[in-house]
């Protein structure tokens, strides 16, 4: 068989267990909190790899490789920022919040749960945090359809609609039938195959070269990659060489970005009980800097790997993204470097079922039936679901048609719009007592709003519109809760009641 037809034969096998795994959860979704959010009986090894592998995306195994190839370690400032937060995130938000978002009237979405932790009887706090989540969401899913479109047509040479499609819909497919629980299945196999494949690529490719020590001198004093002058670059090792304080401060912000982020958070109302966020945070941490090392050597390795040897290149000469792909595609027979590829297109899809079930979610739970006259039934909400997923995934995929840059730009600061809208107010809600509905309603759009008109001008390029987005949204929220109204007692009795239940 031909290379190509190896790699094919991968891909349908991949393609195979997800469309498996969807048909195996469909059987085992009986009823409504089933589907958006498996019951609350997430074991924490799933909830952690799938929190893992719906935050990273192609990201990992492509962006950030390519990035430290090019310039060096100086980039790694992200990484250590998104490895603090996730800590950050599982130690001080999983566990509180899975305790509250059942104490709060057995809250199963993020909007549901500030609506029910302040007892706000307006339902304006849901619904706008609501919308928030479906049109940034909306933008979010397109743009990994058109990763997707992207990976077929540089992998395979084939029309980048056809790729589009086939990526959009076998994950529409095991997210419509298997909801909640086939998203974080799915996600948890996903993660386990990037998990190996950047663990095996950098250690066989390591193997490979003549003088392995190499790896540690060849960057700063030998030609590679973008470098030709003989020098290679010099500065290749150094955190902080050609780095301002406020672009270092603005990539460690990356990971404040965690404590607002949905499709994340999510994870935390799902597990069994608020003790198990300690073994979650265990795994989840360990996965994430495991990953995140990996894809740090196949940079570092693939300086060495590929300067030494003429004969090979690089397919991807302008960001070098291509280099984890490559590696893989020149040291492994095709079957398994095909089974490599599908990291690359696990981590796009785990990032679209997690964002697509979470916006149809809030279409439903935190829009629709607020407005709804009454309640239906299990069958008839799970159906709405589904046709929730479709709904968004049909956007998603006009608006993946024809991408456009400025499509493709929200995506560059919707992290920062979520973590600057919710992060606060999802700390203050598990943590002050104090936060009133205006503070709270108040706080959210001033995040949205600062980000947005932070991000859209040249303050953007002095620092990450994430800092003065929840440095305002912070204290915004603060001085208008404190200047209003206590809650009631009510609601600080709750408050209590899911402290303790956290401990338990």
């Amino acid at each position: 068989m031909t290379e190509y037809t190896w790699y094919i034969l991968a891909i349908v096998i991949y393609m195979a267990v997800m469309l498996f795994i969807g048909y195996w959860s469909y059987q085992q979704t009986n009823e409504y909190d089933d589907y958006v959010l498996a019951g609350r009986n997430l074991h924490p090894f799933v909830a952690a790899m799938s929190a893992g592998a719906s935050d990273m995306s192609g990201w990992l195994l492509m962006g950030l490789p390519g990035a430290l190839f090019v310039t060096g370690m100086s980039e790694l400032w992200i990484a250590i920022g998104l490895a603090a937060g996730a800590w950050a995130n599982w130690k001080w938000v999983a566990p509180r919040l899975r305790a509250y978002s059942e104490m709060a009237q057995d809250s199963v979405t993020i909007p549901s749960f500030f609506e029910n932790r302040l007892q706000d009887q307006s339902r304006a706090l849901r619904m706008i945090s609501a919308l928030i989540i479906v049109v940034f969401f909306t933008f979010y899913v397109s743009s990994g359809m058109v990763a997707g479109g992207r990976y077929f047509e540089s992998t395979f040479g084939g029309n980048y609609l056809d790729g589009m499609l086939i990526v959009a819909c076998i994950t529409v497919v095991y997210t419509f039938i298997g909801g909640f629980l086939a998203v974080a299945y799915t996600d948890a196999v996903q993660g386990t195959i990037m998990f190996l494949s950047l663990v095996i690529v950098p250690v066989m490719a390591l193997f490979a070269l003549d003088d392995p020590s190499s790896i540690w001198t060849w960057a700063t004093s030998h030609d590679y990659g973008p470098y030709t002058g003989g020098t290679g670059n010099p500065q290749f090792f150094s955190l902080i060489s050609g780095v301002s304080v406020a672009a270092i401060i603005g990539n460690l912000a990356w990971g404040l970005g965690y404590f607002g982020q949905p499709h994340i958070i999510v994870r935390f109302m799902a597990l069994r009980s608020p003790q198990d966020a300690k073994h979650g945070r265990t795994i989840g941490i360990t996965w994430m800097i495991l990953t995140m090392g990996g894809a740090t050597f196949v940079a570092i390795i693939g300086t060495a790997f590929f300067g030494q040897d003429p004969a090979i290149a690089i397919v991807d000469r302008t960001s070098f993204e291509t280099i984890f792909l490559d590696m893989g595609r020149l040291l492994f027979h095709p079957f398994i470097a095909g089974l490599i590829l599908t990291a690359v297109l696990a981590a796009i899809m785990s990032t679209i079922s997690s964002q697509l079930l979470v916006s149809a979610t809030s279409l439903i739970e935190d829009i629709y039936l607020v407005f709804a006259k009454r309640k239906p039934d299990e069958r008839i909400l799970m159906n709405l679901s589904r046709t929730a997923v479709m709904l968004v995934a049909i956007i998603a995929g006009i608006i993946s048609v024809h991408p456009s840059d400025s499509i493709l730009g929200l995506v560059g600061f919707a992290w920062a719009g979520f973590g600057a809208a919710f992060g606060p107010l999802v700390l203050l809600s598990l943590y002050w007592k104090r936060l009133t509905i205006a503070g709270a309603l108040s706080g959210m759009l001033t995040g949205a709003a600062v980000v947005f008109i932070w991000g859209s001008s040249q303050l953007g390029d002095v620092i990450y519109e994430m800092v003065p987005g929840v440095l305002a949204a912070t204290t915004i929220t603060v001085v208008v809760s404190l200047a209003t109204k206590s809650p009631q007692a009510q609601v600080v009795e709750t408050f209590d009641r899911a402290v303790e239940f956290s401990k338990q």
